[in-house]
Formats: C-alpha cells, structure tokens, sequence
C-alpha cells in the first residue's frame, strides 16, 4: 500500500447524475467533479449512499469510479464507495477502485445482515488482505440497522495496517469522543453528518464526509478548513449560515433534496431511480426558500 498521509478536509459524498432515461449523465457528473473541486474540497467520493449505489449496476458503479476519476484528474483525492453486505462483492468493488486508482475505499457496514461486533471486524480484514488500498470505515446504523461500536473501530485502526479512517454517522458522541480519545496518531475520525461536523472537530476530528458541500463546497470546505486551525468562531458562523440547508438536505432520504436542490442550481435533471422519488411539494417549497436565502438558485457558470 502507498504511504497514507492522514487525511484532514472535507470530502464531498457526490451525487450520482441521471438523464431522463435513467441512464448516467457523465456530462453532468463531470461538471459536478469541477464545480467541488473548484469550490477548494479535498476530496470526492463517488458510489455512496448519496450517489444512489444501491441501485447502480456493478458496471455502473466501475464507470462512475472512472468518470470522476478521469474529471479530477489528481486535482482531489478519489475515496470510492465499494461497501456491500456481501463481502465478496465489498472485495470485488474494491479491487477495481484499487486497479482505477483511487485513493482510497469507503466501505459501508454490512446492512441487512446485522452482523456481530467480531463480523464487522473480520468484514473488513477480508477486504483489507484482498486489497492493497487505504480504507475507509463508514458507520452509519440509521441506514445498516448495526452499530460498529468504538472498541471494533480502534481493534481495526490498531491491527489492520490498511484500515486508515472511519466516517461516523451514529450522532453518538460518547462513541465518537471515545474514538477521538483513543484512535492512533495517523487514523482520521471524519464525520458523517454535516450538522455535527464542527462539534466533532472540537473534540478531535479531522473534517467531514459531506452531503451539503454538493450544493456549497466552497463555504463548507472552508468551515472545515476553519475548525482544523481551531478558528472555532469563523468555523462557527459558517455553521450557521449552512444549518438550515444542513437540515433541509435530510427532511426527505437522502439524496432526495440535495438532487432536487442541486436540480434548481442548473447542475443536473432532477432523475431518480426507483424506490426513491421526487421530494413533495410542500418539502420543494421549503427548501426553495433555504436556496433563495443562500442565493444559490442562480445557476453557476
């Protein structure tokens, strides 16, 4: 494995574009890839819960790994979505982000199968003997219906060389502080949910793998930025500024709003696949007013 320099930034959990006949929108998704990079974020992430992966096919999601690849072309870090609650499958998906050149994997708790504590953690050393690529932990119980507690985590971060980082999403700060508390010197706590993103950098976090930055990656990058210089009150007016669309982006699944939102930016055709759909319309009218306020309905040049 190449030598991981510990990652501190933010990293935009990009949506996955589609035409009006369901098909990719690589046009629209290499506009994506420049409008993040652009606005200063660290990196992108290609195929997660917010690009719609359960509903891509496996060569789908290859060729969204490429696209974006190919679009940042080294200007951002790459860290492709390759989880499964199948672990053969985790470890298929991973070898092709490794062989596309990503630089790193986000790999999802097994979902469904409700694993035990040692599952999750012998899930991820199957990958991590397979693949030669930094990995990224992703935590997200609300979608996977388990909890990788903190002890799983650090046993990971200690004994698996290649398992560099872990995206919390649990919204439970003891677990998260205990983590902060315990992690190796090297291994990166991002959060997984914008809202608490500056809390956790209080506490010792690196930055955030972000929903929001879609839609504002230049004012969410720099919040980031702020929190890790410990500018806590720069940091916290951008927070506040972002709260509303940080809470808009999640009053329907997610990526429902932010598709919508970024829909109404000129960005991309509002198009999802089966079993999500478009946002209701009492739910557009509030998250138009929170894009007027932000003025972001102009469409970008």
């Amino acid at each position: 494995m190449a030598t991981w320099k510990k990652f501190q930034g933010t990293g935009t959990a990009i949506v996955t574009p589609f035409k009006r006949d369901l098909t990719l929108d690589e046009k629209a998704l290499r506009k994506l890839v420049e409008f993040q990079i652009r606005g200063g974020v660290e990196a992108l992430i290609p195929v997660g819960t917010t690009g719609e992966s359960p509903t891509l096919e496996y060569e789908e999601h290859f060729r969204v790994f490429d696209v974006v690849l190919e679009a940042a072309n080294g200007r951002a870090k790459i860290f492709a979505g390759t989880g499964s609650n199948n672990t053969a499958e985790a470890i298929e998906q991973t070898r092709y982000a490794r062989k596309a050149g990503a630089d790193a994997a986000l790999v999802v708790g097994p979902y469904y199968n409700k694993p035990t504590q040692e599952g999750y953690y012998q899930h991820y050393r199957a990958i991590a003997e397979a693949v030669d690529i930094p990995i990224i932990v992703y935590n997200v119980p609300g979608r996977t219906g388990g909890n990788i507690e903190a002890a799983t985590v650090l046993r990971m971060a200690e004994e698996i060389p290649n398992v560099v980082a872990v995206k919390e999403a649990s919204g439970n700060f003891a677990q998260i502080m205990e983590i902060a508390l315990h992690k190796p010197k090297n291994f990166s706590l991002l959060s997984g949910d914008d809202a608490i993103t500056l809390p956790m950098m209080a506490l010792g976090g690196d930055g955030c793998i972000s929903v929001v930055a879609n839609e504002t990656p230049g004012d969410f990058s720099e919040l980031v930025r702020q929190g890790l210089k410990g500018n806590f009150e720069k940091a916290r007016a951008l927070h506040n500024k972002l709260l509303p669309l940080m809470n808009i982006n999640f009053i329907e699944a997610n990526p429902i709003p932010v598709k919508a939102a970024l829909a109404m930016m000129g960005m991309i055709e509002e198009v999802y696949r089966l079993p999500l759909v478009p946002i209701s319309p009492a739910n557009r009218t509030k998250l138009t007013a929170v894009l007027r306020e932000l003025k972001l309905l102009k469409t970008p040049r």
